[in-house]
């Protein structure tokens, strides 16, 4: 951390949270590291309450390559340095900062008052009247602007002693101002908006009572949140809930008494009761937005009949010729406001969809032009997207693109009051969708949409909670169309058909017989990783190279876990070597190219969550300051990384199969074996299984692989969005 001291300049930006981006100049610093920058102007950014200037501050922080703005001080935390002489003293007192004083006026006042001059005048105003002349007007105005900016200071340091953060504290003062002590005396947990549950409820346990009604209140609501968080389900039973609550927080109370402070919430509508099912608020709210949107779009969508006679021609390609089940899609697609279509692997998914867009540019009479308005293609991550422009050749992109995430705020800028005007909407990897995303999606589409749902409803439910394309299905209010009939790549191609067995439980003798695309190898836990290590080694012989192998297992610690596996992997594909530049980040060795995978979205530089790109270079940048600079490039797209943004990353030689989802690998090499048991099962295996393209390897026990076959725990997840689009029907 490097000190400095100085006045702000200029102002660039400064936000309704305090983050402030202002031009600095430097007049003193502690640091070696920043006496360059004495007498001169830099950039800072930070947050700060009321930031003037007037005042001279001294910023505590770093100086920080910033891969949107460049160099600027990144400011930790702050103090505003206090006028200690009789110059420094008058120049504040004759500032713009306090009203009614001039410099002849802050003079007289240092003269009779002394250097205490702020607090005197602050505690006893009247002493102003020991300035000869003054009148009671100026005394006022310069009482009330001692007050404005002494409070402010007050209040930060009364957050600081509580244990807020300089940052957090800024973001409480600038949007409640001196209110916010108020808030913390009666409503401490209301500032979950700015401040994380976990860090509010430990500064809450370091000041007050930490069995109080307010405490257990949150806590309740909290436990809520959680359990849809970790069980997928939006609504739970009383007796689920409270027992989350006395495992998760240090507090016991008896049900009976827990009851009552689950009424309480019920009545102030933080929780809901539908028929005894408890529900966070904001997930109902999702669960309801969902469902009348929906019924809205069924009802008021784009119901053009599109003959398909009349299009079928156009929409040829790669001499392609329709089955019965893809031309009923395609017609049903066209000629209603909603269409579900679900399928496994194989059965042409994205080939109908290719052809829906085609049909509707044809009849519309869309140039390409014309399509980027009116259609919009979506996924829920980026590899999906990229998949489906590949197949497609027309633009796709993420939901959260689309609806033009603000990652700052967590807010989409598309939404209910600013929806978009596309007129054909085609979402793919539906199955992923948890309801929250698909609540924002439809609130920034109009009604009069042709929408159309793509997704394999076999595979894994959404990490968020919800069962979108599940519970879609089951209303039978859609119409759904399910792709049974699966297109061989070669006469003894079995992916897709394994796919088929597994999702079915059906374990026959094709299981473990080699195929044209599909091999399994019995080999003892011991021998996982040597075998793996083998097979690619095979692998490169066939001049088949990390690109286009992927390793998938379920877990990340263990012996065969994926952390483990990444190692060995690195040490394969991308060996030490002399000409690779290496940086270590806490545990893990980079270099130069190493396979990795984004594991946050970034909007900004156009990267999303599961992600996969390849290291290109580490390099010491020198411009103002000497920094680690890591280019990434994902398919193309060239992001700069500094060592610090090395969190948002992992190696990629293995990932879990939760992050492989939406994504098609060439080879995929999947190991099963009893240490992975809690995490074998039927929906989980079937997803791997289904990401590979042209050749899968699983290798392990048979045991464990008929074992996760078997295990089909997975059930459907507690949800109400299906009673609710019956009842919007029904009503």
């Amino acid at each position: 951390m490097s000190t400095i001291e100085g006045k702000i300049r200029n102002i660039i930006y400064s936000g309704s949270n305090g983050y402030t981006v202002a031009l600095f100049r430097v007049k003193k610093t502690s640091s070696e590291d920043m006496t360059d920058f004495l007498n001169r102007t830099i950039t800072i950014s930070g947050s700060f309450i009321n930031p003037n200037q007037e005042d001279t501050y001294v910023l505590t922080g770093a100086y920080v390559d910033h891969p949107r703005y460049g160099f600027q001080f990144r400011v930790d935390s702050y103090d505003k340095s206090t006028p200690s002489d009789e110059d420094s003293l008058i120049e504040f007192l004759s500032s713009s900062l306090v009203k009614g004083c001039g410099e002849k006026t802050a003079k007289l006042i240092v003269e009779n008052l002394g250097l205490d001059a702020i607090n005197i005048i602050k505690n006893n105003p009247e002493r102003l009247y020991e300035i000869k002349g003054i009148r009671e007007s100026t005394l006022n105005k310069i009482y009330l602007s001692i007050c404005s900016y002494t409070n402010a200071d007050d209040t930060l340091t009364y957050l600081k002693k509580l244990g807020f953060q300089v940052s957090d504290a800024s973001a409480l003062y600038n949007k409640y101002g001196d209110g916010i002590k108020e808030i913390i005396k009666d409503s401490f947990y209301s500032l979950i908006d700015l401040i994380s549950f976990n860090k509010l409820d430990q500064i809450y346990q370091n000041n007050f009572d930490s069995n109080s009604d307010v405490r257990i209140y949150a806590c309740i609501l909290e436990s809520v949140k959680e359990l849809d968080i970790q069980t997928g389900n939006t609504f739970h039973s009383k007796i689920a809930i409270y027992e989350y609550f006395l495992k998760r927080f240090n507090i016991n109370i008896p049900f009976d008494k827990f009851t009552k402070y689950i009424n309480v919430l019920i009545k102030k509508e933080e929780l809901i009761n539908d028929d005894e099912d408890i529900y966070y608020k904001d997930s109902y709210e999702d669960e309801n937005i969902i469902s009348n949107k929906l019924y809205r779009i069924s009802k008021n969508g784009i119901q053009d009949k599109i003959p398909f006679s009349r299009i079928e021609d156009d929409i040829k390609f790669d001499n392609i010729i329709y089955n019965g089940e893809q031309r009923e899609a395609i017609k049903t697609a066209l000629n209603n406001p909603i269409t579900i279509i679900s399928g496994g692997p194989g059965v042409g998914k994205t080939t109908i969809i290719k052809a829906i867009v085609n049909a509707f540019m044809s009849f519309y009479h869309l140039t390409k032009m014309d399509a980027l308005s009116k259609i919009a293609l979506l996924a829920p991550t980026g590899r999906a997207a990229k998949k489906l422009a590949t197949s497609t050749l027309m633009p796709a992109q993420t939901i959260h693109r689309f609806l033009k995430w603000n990652k700052e705020t967590d807010n989409f800028q598309i939404n209910e009051y600013n929806p978009s005007m596309q007129s054909l909407v085609i979402v793919d990897e539906v199955s992923m969708l948890d309801n929250h995303l698909f609540a924002s999606l439809l609130s920034g589409l109009t009604s009069h949409i042709k929408l159309v749902l793509v997704g394999d409803v076999f595979q894994l439910p959404s990490v968020g909670s919800g069962q979108i394309l599940n519970d879609l299905i089951e209303t039978n209010k859609f119409p759904y169309i399910f792709l049974k009939q699966i297109y061989r790549q070669s006469e003894n191609s079995y992916i897709p058909y394994l796919a088929r067995d597994i999702k079915n439980i059906d374990i026959n003798d094709n299981l473990f017989e080699r195929k044209d695309d599909y091999s399994f190898i019995d080999v003892p836990i011991q021998n996982i990783k040597s075998t793996i290590k083998k097979i690619c080694e095979r692998s490169k012989e066939k001049n088949i190279s990390e690109n286009d192998i992927q390793i998938l297992a379920p877990m990340y610690k263990g012996e065969n876990g994926i952390d483990n596996l990444n190692i060995i992997m690195q040490d394969f594909f991308n060996p030490k070597d002399e000409s690779k530049k290496e940086i270590t980040y806490g545990y893990v060795t980079y270099r130069e190219n190493d396979k990795v995978l984004q594991q946050i979205n970034n909007p900004d530089c156009n990267v999303f969550n599961g992600d996969i790109g390849y290291i290109r270079k580490i390099e010491k940048k020198k411009e103002k300051i000497v920094k680690d600079v890591i280019t990434i490039d994902f398919d193309g797209n060239m992001v700069e990384y500094s060592k610090e943004d090395l969190s948002m990353i992992k190696h990629a030689y293995a990932i879990t199969i939760h992050k492989s989802q939406g994504s098609e690998f060439p080879h995929v090499i999947m190991p099963v074996c009893h240490s992975y048991n809690k995490m074998l099962y039927n929906k989980l295996i079937y997803t791997g299984v289904s990401r590979a393209k042209k050749s899968l390897i699983v290798l392990g026990e048979k045991s464990s692989f008929i074992h996760a076959i078997e295990n089909d725990y997975s059930t459907n997840r507690k949800t109400g969005l299906k009673k609710k689009i019956l009842n919007n029907f029904y009503n």
